[in-house]
């Protein structure tokens, strides 16, 4: 089984290396918008971090810009363009742009696969936007975004990694070269300067390229009715289900 996996990662890289060869050389093209785009993504199958990391972007950026966020929508039943509101049905949008607009209300969140068309359509109908953020886009290669930031996991980095299926890569670990920035995630509070230098040096950044460490911070525990927060967590027996990548 092992050597069919990698067998089948061969053939994976062939194809996603031959596709990404065709945007380098602009066989296919990718299309600039006179607008800043931040594209979100990573290297891995999902795990990493974006959704808190697009809400970070959003707090840092909200008080400034009017901002829009595009996401595919992943896991919605829907196939068109959807304007993501609070009330709306994660049939409809997907759970991760339905808390992005929950947790930021005023700011725009827009659902569709296409994200050219998503892009076209924002910037047709909402001339006030400003800055928008492309959640999950790195392999979108048809958009050429201003600023590209990979996320991947600090306890399983995409340098140690593998191609799908034999790993969880989604395109080969060089490719990370297209990244403005390169952030570890779920960085734990211990970890050393000497750590840090040392995982920096295995990603070999290029002299374009610029790398952070980014840790969890949790908030007390909250009732869900009550409104009402908590520190005495060892009072109550909790049981946890959650659909998320990595938990």
């Amino acid at each position: 089984m092992r050597y069919l996996l990698l067998l089948l990662s061969y053939i994976y890289n062939i194809i996603t290396s031959f596709r990404n060869l065709l945007f380098d050389y602009k066989i296919l093209s990718s299309k600039s918008y006179n607008i800043p785009i931040i594209c979100i993504g990573n290297l891995e199958l999902g795990g990493t971090g974006k959704t808190p990391h697009v809400q970070y972007i959003i707090n840092l950026l909200k008080s400034k810009y009017k901002i829009a966020v595009l996401s595919r929508g992943y896991g919605r039943k829907s196939s068109t363009i959807k304007y993501v509101e609070i009330n709306d049905n994660v049939d409809l949008v997907g759970d991760e742009p339905l808390q992005i607009k929950k947790n930021n209300p005023s700011c725009l969140v827009v659902v569709e696969k296409n994200r050219n068309k998503g892009i076209k359509n924002i910037l047709k109908n909402n001339k006030e936007i400003e800055v928008i953020i492309l959640d999950d886009g790195f392999q979108h290669r048809w958009v050429n975004a201003g600023l590209n930031i990979i996320l991947t996991d600090f306890a399983k980095p995409y340098y140690n990694n593998h191609l799908f299926p034999y790993g969880t890569l989604r395109e080969n670990k060089k490719n990370s070269k297209r990244a403005d920035i390169i952030i570890l995630t779920k960085t734990p509070k211990n970890t050393t300067p000497k750590q840090k230098k040392e995982i920096i040096k295995k990603i070999n950044l290029h002299a374009n390229q610029k790398s952070f460490f980014s840790e969890i911070k949790y908030d007390d525990w909250k009732h869900l009715n009550k409104n009402v927060t908590t520190k005495e967590k060892n009072n109550f027996s909790i049981t946890l289900v959650t659909g998320i990548a990595n938990p």
